[in-house]
C-alpha cells in the first residue's frame, strides 16, 4: 500500500524553484526583482493547476464546475420573477451578478488573494457593475456610472433589501430595486466560486448556492415561480455535480492500494457505470416521489414569504368604512357625476373597496390586513401575478377615469389592475402614495382621490362560472376575522333559509334567493318606504325580524355575508359601482357614474374559481305594500295608580368575561400556524430523504455482518471475523489487494498505508493465524480480547484520514460487493479475481464440525486444505 501523498507527487514548480540557479552575489533588490522574473516567467502559460488554485483543476473541468454553478444560481434568480412580474431587467441583473461574481472567484483563486483582498475585490465589483445591471434606468445610456446610479447603488445596498418587500409587486426596476438579485447573486457567486476552487471538498459550495434560493423564495411572493420543477433542478443538479466532483478527485489523486495496482479498462468501466446507474436510479426515484408528494402536502397551506410580515406604512385604522357612505351617495349626490369611466365593458363592475371584518356597527376592512397593502413600486405594471410567469386573462379591459364628484381614500377601479397610470397636476403626488391589496384587489391612496385627477388602469375582470361549474368546487380554505356582536337572528335566519342543503354553491343560492325574492327595496328617501340606514346589529335585527324585509345593497349585502359566515362560508361585503345593465352602450362608450350607481354585493370564495359575486338586493322595483289601516280605537280614561313599592337593587354577577384577546389568534390551532413551515420542510427533505436511504441500508447492512462475525460461530471462526472487520473497513478507504494473500501479507501493505495501525495490524494477523490454525480453541475470554484489539485497529485506520474520508468508508458498499461476489464465485465454483480486500473471510481453510473431529479421533482442531 502506498500513502496518498507521495514524493513522487511533488508539483513541477518546487522541483523548478530548486533546480533555478542562486544568485548569492546578487544585491537585495536585485534577488527580490530577479525571483519575482522568474516567478512572472514560471507562471505564464502554465495551466490552472500550475497557477494559484489550491485545487488541481483543468480548464475542462473549471468550465463544468462554473456551467453548474451558473445553473444552480440561476435557479435562485428565478424565485424573484413574479416581484418583477417578468421583467427581463431582473435576469440581466441576476444573471450578470452570477458571472461576474464566478468570474471574480476565479481570478482571486488564480493570483490566491487573501479573505481581505476578495472581499475588496467584490465590493468593487458591485460598485463599479452596479449602475449598468442595478440602476439601468439611471445611468448614463444604461452603462456608464452617474452620480444619480452611484447614489442609488450605494444606498441600496443598505435599504433595497426593506424597500423590495414594502412594494407591492410587481416592485419594477426603479428605486434600486435590482440591487436585491445583482447583490445576492454576486455575493453568492462569488462565494460558491471560492470554496469551489479554493476547498479540497465541494460540498461547502453549496451552501451559498442553497441561500440564493432561499433568498429568492424570501423576496418572492406567496405565488411560486415553478416551484417544482425548479427544486428538482437544483436538487438533482447538486447532487450529479458533487457526485463527478468527487469521482474527478478519486481518478485525478493517489488513493490507498494493498498492491501494485493492474490496468483494468473493463473492470474500472463497469464500477464507473455501475455507480452512475446507482445514482441515476436514486435522482429518478427521489423526483418521482417529490412531483407525486409535493402537491399532496402543499395542498390548501397557504404560502408564507417575507412581504407578508413586514409591515408596510399604512395604518387602516385611519379611514372608515366606505359602507357608511352608502346613503350619502344615494340620497345627496344621486344624480351627481361622481367620474366618468371610459372602456368600462357591459356587465362589468368598478370596485371600491371589499370589507372582510364586523364588530356590531360597522363592516369594514380588517386593520389587520394593512400589511397586505403595500405601496406601489411600479405603477405601470402592477402585475398578472400567478405561479406559471403570467397567462393574460382575456377579459381584460383598459379604462380611463376622471374624477368629477367623488372624494375618497378608495381608488375606483376594477378587478385585477395591471397597471395604474396616473394623470393630471397630482400625478406624481397620488402615484407616490398609492397602496395595492392583491388579495381584495382593491388600492387606496393616502393623499386621497380629489375632483380634478384622472388616470387609467389596465383590469383583468374574473370570471363569471356558471352554477353547473361551481358545483363541483367546495368553499376556499380561507382563515377571515370573525365577526363579533352578531345578533342571534343570523344565525336561526341561516339554517332556517340553508335547510339540508349541502352543496356549497346551493348553500349560498338559498342565501341569495331567500333575501332577493323575499325582501322589498328602499333607500328610504320621502317618496320611497321607511327605511332606515346603517348596517348595525340592531339594524340586522329590524331587517330580518320583521313582517316585511325592507333595506337597500348596504343592509342586504351586510345580512347575506353574515349568515354565511356563521356557516363557515368565507364571505366578504364588496361596495363599488355599475349603471344600470338595462341601459344598452358599447364598451368604448363613456359612461357617467352617478351617486345613484351606488350598490354593494357580496362575494364567496370557492376553491379553483376564486371569489364569486353574488347580489341577494331585490329589484328596485319590488317595492314594499303600505299595512292596511286598523280602525282607531277610544282610549278609556286611564286612572292614576299609585306609584308601586321600592325594590332593593338587584346584585349584579361579577364580570366574568375574559380579557380581550385577538380571537384569530387564540383560534388559530399548531397547524395552522406552522403547518406552512412543516410542509414546506417536509416537501424540502422528501428528496434528501430517497438520498439517504441507501446510505441508510449500507449502515445497516455493515452494522449486521459486524454482529454475525463478532458472535456467531466457534471461537477460532468469530477471532477470523475480526480480522475480516479489519480487512472490510481497509477495503471501505479505497485498498485493494490480492484476495490470495495471506494475513500476514495483508496486514504488512496494511501497515504501509496506514502507519498509525502498523503494530496493531500486525499483532491482529499473526493471533488470527493462531486461532485459526492452532490446535486448541481460542476462549471466550482471548476472543473478547482480539474484539478490543479490533476496535483499537479500526479506530488507528479511521484516524488516519480526515473526517470525510471516514463518512465515505462508513457508506461506501465497496466491502459489501466484494463480499457478495467472493460468495457468488464459491457457489458456481467460479475462480475469484478480486483487487479488493473484502474478501478477507477466505482463508482457503476449511473447519469440521466437533463430531466429525471426534469420530477422527481429534479434539478441536483445524485443518488446512
Amino acid at each position: 500500500m502506498s500513502a496518498p501523498d507521495s514524493p513522487g507527487n511533488e508539483p513541477r514548480r518546487s522541483r523548478r524553484r530548486a533546480a533555478a540557479p542562486r544568485e548569492q552575489d546578487a544585491s537585495p533588490r536585485n534577488r527580490t526583482a530577479a525571483t519575482r522574473e522568474r516567478a512572472a516567467s514560471r507562471d505564464r502559460g502554465l495551466p490552472p493547476q500550475e497557477r494559484g488554485l489550491v485545487l488541481q483543476r483543468s480548464w475542462q473541468h473549471l468550465g463544468i464546475d462554473a456551467a453548474v454553478l451558473t445553473l444552480l444560481l440561476g435557479m435562485g434568480v428565478l424565485g424573484f420573477h413574479n416581484v418583477f412580474a417578468g421583467e427581463p431587467r431582473y435576469l440581466v441583473a441576476g444573471f450578470g451578478g452570477i458571472m461576474a461574481g464566478l468570474g471574480l472567484a476565479l481570478a482571486c483563486a488564480w493570483y490566491r488573494l487573501g479573505l481581505l483582498a476578495t472581499a475588496t475585490a467584490g465590493l468593487l465589483t458591485y460598485v463599479l457593475l452596479g449602475s449598468a445591471f442595478a440602476a439601468p434606468t439611471q445611468a448614463i445610456a444604461g452603462v456608464v456610472p452617474s452620480l444619480e446610479s452611484l447614489r442609488t447603488v450605494l444606498t441600496g445596498f443598505i435599504f433595497a433589501w426593506k424597500d423590495i418587500l414594502t412594494v407591492a409587486a410587481p416592485v419594477g426596476v426603479n428605486g434600486g430595486m435590482l440591487v436585491v438579485p445583482f447583490l445576492g447573486s454576486l455575493a453568492a457567486a462569488l462565494l460558491a466560486g471560492t470554496l469551489a476552487w479554493r476547498l479540497k471538498t465541494p460540498y461547502w459550495a453549496i451552501l451559498p448556492v442553497t441561500a440564493m434560493f432561499i433568498l429568492g423564495i424570501a423576496f418572492g411572493t406567496n405565488a411560486p415561480t415553478l416551484p417544482l420543477l425548479r427544486g428538482v433542478l437544483l436538487v438533482a443538479g447538486a447532487v450529479s455535480w458533487l457526485a463527478w466532483r468527487r469521482h474527478i478527485s478519486r481518478t485525478d489523486t493517489a488513493h490507498v492500494s494493498a498492491n501494485p495496482q493492474t490496468a483494468d479498462a473493463a473492470a474500472h468501466r463497469t464500477g464507473v457505470l455501475r455507480r452512475l446507474g446507482l445514482g441515476a436510479g436514486v435522482l429518478v426515484l427521489a423526483t418521482a416521489v417529490t412531483v407525486l408528494a409535493g402537491p399532496a402536502l402543499t395542498a390548501g397551506g397557504e404560502r408564507k414569504v417575507l412581504r407578508d410580515v413586514v409591515v408596510p406604512p399604512v395604518e387602516l385604522y385611519d379611514y372608515p368604512s366606505p359602507l357608511m357612505d352608502f346613503r350619502q351617495f344615494v340620497k345627496d349626490k344621486s344624480e351627481d357625476t361622481l367620474f366618468t369611466v371610459q372602456g368600462l365593458p357591459p356587465g362589468e363592475r368598478v370596485r371600491l373597496a371589499a370589507l372582510d371584518t364586523y364588530d356590531g356597527v360597522v363592516y369594514n376592512v380588517n386593520p389587520q390586513s394593512g400589511g397586505n397593502y403595500a405601496p406601489v413600486g411600479d405603477a405601470q405594471s402592477l402585475g398578472n401575478l400567478d405561479g406559471d410567469g403570467g397567462n393574460p386573462n382575456p377579459n381584460t379591459a383598459q379604462m380611463t377615469f376622471s374624477i368629477a364628484d367623488y372624494n375618497g381614500v378608495w381608488l375606483p377601479a376594477g378587478g385585477q389592475l395591471n397597471g395604474v397610470a396616473m394623470d393630471g397636476p397630482r400625478a406624481d403626488e397620488v402615484a407616490g402614495s398609492l397602496y395595492y391589496n392583491e388579495d381584495s384587489e382593491t388600492a387606496l391612496s393616502t393623499r386621497y382621490i380629489r375632483p380634478g385627477d384622472n388616470y387609467s388602469v389596465n383590469v383583468s375582470f374574473p370570471a363569471k362560472p356558471e352554477d353547473g361549474q361551481l358545483a363541483q368546487f367546495d368553499f376556499a380554505p380561507l382563515n377571515l376575522p370573525e365577526p363579533e356582536q352578531v345578533p342571534n337572528i343570523i344565525g336561526t335566519k341561516a339554517s332556517e333559509l340553508v335547510g339540508d342543503e349541502t352543496v356549497p354553491i346551493e348553500q349560498v343560492r338559498q342565501l341569495e334567493r331567500s333575501l332577493h325574492e323575499n325582501g322589498f327595496f328602499s333607500n328610504g328617501k320621502e317618496d320611497e318606504a321607511r327605511s332606515l340606514s346603517g348596517h348595525s346589529a340592531s339594524r340586522m335585527t329590524t331587517l330580518l325580524d320583521a313582517e316585511q324585509m325592507i333595506g337597500d345593497d348596504e343592509q342586504y349585502a351586510v345580512a347575506m355575508a353574515l349568515m354565511a359566515r356563521h356557516l363557515g362560508i368565507p364571505a366578504r361585503v364588496v361596495m363599488g359601482f355599475y349603471p344600470d345593465p338595462s341601459i344598452e352602450r358599447t364598451a368604448g362608450q363613456p359612461v357617467e357614474i352617478k351617486g345613484k350607481d351606488v350598490h354593494a354585493w357580496v362575494e364567496i370564495a370557492f376553491t379553483n374559481a376564486g371569489w364569486v359575486a353574488f347580489d341577494p338586493t331585490p329589484d328596485k322595483d319590488n317595492e314594499p305594500t303600505p299595512p292596511q289601516q286598523q280602525p282607531k280605537s277610544t282610549p278609556k280614561p286611564q286612572v292614576l295608580q299609585p306609584p308601586p313599592p321600592p325594590q332593593e337593587p338587584a346584585e349584579l354577577p361579577p364580570d366574568s368575561a375574559p380579557e380581550p384577546q385577538d380571537a384569530e389568534q387564540n383560534e388559530k390551532g399548531f397547524w395552522e400556524q406552522w403547518g406552512w413551515l412543516i410542509s414546506a420542510i417536509g416537501v424540502a427533505t422528501i428528496p434528501l430523504v430517497i438520498l439517504l436511504i441507501p446510505l441508510l441500508l449500507i449502515a445497516w447492512l455493515k452494522l449486521r455482518r459486524r454482529k454475525r462475525r463478532a458472535a456467531e460461530g466457534l471461537p477460532s471462526t468469530r477471532v477470523s471475523g475480526g480480522w475480516s472487520e479489519v480487512m472490510s473497513l481497509a477495503t471501505d478507504m479505497g485498498a485493494s489487494a490480492n484476495a490470495k494473500a495471506t494475513r500476514r501479507e495483508h496486514a504488512s501493505e496494511l501497515a504501509n498505508a496506514f502507519p498509525a495501525a502498523s503494530g496493531t495490524t500486525t499483532a491482529l494477523a499473526h493471533r488470527a493465524d493462531a486461532a485459526v490454525f492452532g490446535g486448541v480453541e481460542p476462549t471466550e475470554v482471548q476472543v473478547r480480547e482480539y474484539w478490543d484489539m479490533v476496535e483499537k485497529s479500526l479506530d488507528e485506520i479511521g484516524s488516519s484520514v480526515g473526517f470525510w474520508k471516514r463518512q465515505r468508508a462508513r457508506f461506501s458498499p465497496r466491502s459489501l460487493v466484494a463480499e457478495a461476489r467472493f460468495r457468488l464465485s464459491q457457489k458456481f465454483g467460479k475462480g475469484v479475481s478480486g483487487r479488493s480486500l473484502g474478501n478477507a473471510e477466505s482463508t482457503n481453510r476449511k473447519v469440521e464440525s466437533p463430531t466429525e473431529e471426534q469420530h477422527k479421533g481429534v479434539s478441536h482442531t483445524w485443518q488446512q486444505d
